[in-house]
């Protein structure tokens, strides 16, 4: 799963979405973890990252600069700034992830019952997937194949 997304085709139109918005690939990342309703505390953007606040600072200024992203006040520290997407950058994440969610050409090697076989299956290892908050995939331990 991994080769597809991380080359060929998918990586390409990875980077086609980012030029679509101006951002750099690093910073197109960003905006798909940040949505307009409830804003993001920068810390948990870290986490998330597994970087340094410091860095999320860099790419929270970047997505200001293009006005895709804003600092609010937390609601209930006003210490804490939490970061939200504005309306331009609610319409540009739609149009990246309209770019991104195209099915891969190879798709078309597969008849429709595969295809849906495929999306269920999908589905079902992203829903056993899921990754608690604040807690960097990256540093799981691998899993073990299935026999």
């Amino acid at each position: 799963m991994s080769e597809l997304f991380w080359s060929g085709e998918m990586q390409s139109r990875f980077h086609a979405a980012s030029a679509l918005i101006d951002l750099t690939p690093g910073l197109l990342k960003s905006l798909f973890h940040l949505d307009a309703d409830e804003g993001l505390p920068m810390r948990e953007l870290a986490d998330h990252f597994g970087c340094d606040a410091s860095y999320v600072t860099t790419i929270v200024d970047g997505l200001e600069e293009r006005g895709f992203a804003e600092r609010r006040p937390h609601p209930t520290d006003r210490r804490i700034k939490a970061i939200a997407l504005t309306e331009t950058g609610v319409e540009a994440k739609a149009r990246a992830l309209e770019m991104l969610y195209e099915p891969p050409a190879g798709i078309d090697a597969l008849t429709a019952t595969e295809q849906r076989q495929l999306r269920d299956l999908m589905r079902k290892v992203a829903d056993a997937d899921q990754v608690e908050p604040g807690t960097n995939p990256i540093a799981r331990p691998p899993r073990r194949k299935a026999s």
